[in-house]
Formats: C-alpha cells, structure tokens, sequence
C-alpha cells in the first residue's frame, strides 16, 4: 500500500489560533493555550496518522517583529527553520483582516518550494461566507496559495476538509512514527507547559511572558504521582505577583494544573512549586539555551 507522510508546519502571527488547531486535529492538548499572544515557545511535535498518510504537525512560535528581546529573536529564528524544512506549510490568519505582519509573514514565504495553504481562523464568527471574500482577494494579492480554507480551530467546522487537502500535498513516505504516536514530546515539557498555562490565565496581562517553568522531578514511586516545579521569573517584583497573597495564587496555579496533569499521568498527582528570581532571564542566551527554548 502506498503511503504518504511529511512535516507540516503552522506559521503564522501570535494568538491567531495555531495551537488551538493543532490540539484539535489531534483530539487532545499538546500546545498549551491563551488569550494572550506568544504563548508557544517551543517547536511541538504532534502526529496524526491516517489509513494512508501521517501527518507530522510542528506549531511554531508566534512570528513577530516589534520586539528585541533574546528570548523572541530565537523564537523567531526556530519558526523560520521549521519553515524551511517543511513539506505543507499553513499560514493562519484572523477571520476580519490582515496586518502588516500578516503580509511580511507572507513576503517571506513567496521564496519557499513547499505549497503554502491558508487558514482562516474563527469560521465560527463569520455570518456570511460571502463577507470573507474581500479577505480572499487580499490574501491572493500577497501570496499564490495552492488553497484558502476558512475554519473554525474552536468548533473544529471544516478542519476535516482541511486535513484532506494537507494529505493531498504529502510527499509520497513510508510513515516516520508508529500509528499508536500522537505526539513526540517529553514528560518534563508537558508538565512544564501546563504549569506555564496555567499562570499566564491566572495572570492575565499582569504578568508579561517573563516566567519559565523548568521541571526538578517526576516521581512515578507512589500511588500518588509527585511533580516538582521550579518558576522562573525575571524580575524581584514579579515574584510576589505570582506567588499572591498568603501564596493564594501560586495555589489557584497549581489546583489548575493538576486536573490538566491528572488526565496526562491517568493518575492522582502532587504538585509542589517553588518561584525563583533569574534576572534578566529572557535576554540571557546561554541561559534561555540551557533550558532549550526555540529548539525543536
């Protein structure tokens, strides 16, 4: 039987959706979400294998140029790798319009070899079909998509149609994981990601995305799995923020990851986190290297 399989990359401007899409073709949550932008940091590798073709999805960082900051420079330069090695490339946009960034994105994608199909996001709060074709035409002004697919990431309206058209343009490949794969990150990443998840919607615009969660320990040698977490932020100030009064909000973090971490370990768990000050964290290179962000 011949079968297909390639890398597909989700580009596209912060918070347009990208993580939202992917846990949704994937049936569960891999990509940690928000409303507030720049939530994905590193390359996630989420597998979705059909009869015939595997669809290995990488949902990139948030491509974005106002800021100079260490930390968003390597973000972008882990987007724009992924990009390169890319068979199907999908470029997300907003359902109302396009900015500036959109169309840079765009420009820059004008010299890649692999087709580029675009996503329109939030189907869901589009009235008509017919008001989104003054936004088609702009698209196809900026970029010769192979296609333009409106979709709902949230409801998942037309995400089946649009999997369809992603295994039309798979290479021709033995499948590179096993059919049982889903996703192909670590344990300490997830947890990592969930805790991150977790204080960004408990902080709201409080707090900038100025923390980092690094796992000290997974202990599988109870019936009660033990979780140790360390935050990491880049100023003194922050610290009380996240921690609250009495550690009333380090507390509403760490109720809420569990449940998320309880359905991933099938398990009770214990989760025990503690909130040190790096400072300057996110322009510190090597540090920012250590802990492996931007890479894939």
């Amino acid at each position: 039987m011949s079968t297909s399989s390639g890398l597909i990359a989700i580009v596209g401007k912060p918070n347009v959706g990208k993580s939202t899409l992917l846990n949704y073709i994937l049936g569960r949550k891999v990509s940690i979400t928000s409303r507030k932008s720049q939530t994905t940091r590193n390359n996630i590798t989420g597998i979705k294998t059909l009869e015939k073709h595997q669809m290995v999805f990488i949902d990139t960082p948030g491509i974005h140029t106002t800021s100079k900051k260490t930390l968003n420079k390597i973000l972008n330069r882990s987007a724009n790798m992924t990009i390169e090695d890319a068979d199907v490339i999908l470029f997300l946009v907003q359902r109302d319009s396009i900015n500036e960034l959109d169309i840079k994105i765009m420009h820059s994608l004008q010299t890649v070899k692999s087709p580029v199909i675009c996503v329109i996001n939030k189907l869901d709060q589009v009235s008509s079909k017919d008001k989104l074709l003054p936004l088609i035409k702009q698209l196809k002004d900026h970029l010769n998509f192979v296609e333009i697919i409106p979709v709902s990431a949230k409801t998942g309206q037309k995400v089946g149609e649009l999997e369809s058209l992603i295994c039309q343009y798979l290479p021709q490949n033995p499948f590179f994981y096993s059919e049982k794969d889903i996703v192909q990150i670590s344990e300490n990443f997830y947890v990592a990601e969930i805790v991150r998840e977790k204080i960004i919607r408990c902080l709201g615009d409080e707090l900038p995305h100025e923390t980092f969660v690094q796992v000290s320990k997974i202990d599988k040698t109870q019936k009660t799995i033990g979780v140790f977490v360390e935050i990491f932020v880049a100023k003194q100030s922050q610290k009380g923020i996240v921690v609250g009064k009495g550690g009333a909000t380090l507390k509403k973090i760490g109720q809420q990851a569990r449940i998320d971490l309880e359905e991933f370990f099938g398990q009770k768990v214990f989760l025990e986190s503690w909130v040190k000050v790096k400072k300057n964290w996110n322009n510190d290179q090597n540090f920012i290297a250590s802990l492996g962000i931007g890479s894939s």
